[in-house]
């Protein structure tokens, strides 16, 4: 992970005027958000996982999913995870039979959650943020 610096750290805006202006340009929310903070995740590079400039940010009124929900930005940063490519080693099958199991479960598990970024996306990724800087500051 790279935190990086930017103008929109610490500002405030209603989500739905971020979903507006960011999702067009290709962030979506990140997964793992939960009803008090979320990501807004931009995809820089997928080749065996996946390398993203993620966007946190945490609720000051409301929830996300809400209407009206508002949020302050904080640090973005560079994350990347790796991807084992055979089939994962910790899978298993429950109470599904063996073979159907692969239907039901067939995600591998990340070799790494936070894999180590590759600098060459810092470029990017500052490119990236003063876009979105233009976007949301006057």
């Amino acid at each position: 992970m790279i935190p990086l610096q930017s103008a929109i750290i610490g500002e405030t805006y209603k989500l739905g005027f971020l979903e507006e202006q960011l999702k067009p340009k290709g962030y979506t929310i990140g997964s793992n958000w939960d009803y008090d903070h979320g990501y807004f995740d931009y995809t820089i590079e997928q080749h065996n996982g996946y390398t993203v400039l993620r966007i946190p940010f945490h609720t000051r009124y409301g929830e996300v999913g809400e209407r009206g929900t508002t949020v302050t930005l904080d640090t973005p940063f560079i994350l990347a995870h790796e991807y084992q490519e055979d089939l994962d080693d910790y899978a298993t099958s429950g109470s599904v039979p063996l073979q159907v199991s692969g239907v039901v479960n067939q995600f591998s598990e990340p070799t790494n959650k936070d894999g180590e970024v590759d600098e060459k996306y810092v470029p990017t990724a500052q490119n990236l943020l003063k876009e979105v800087e233009s976007l949301l500051l006057p």
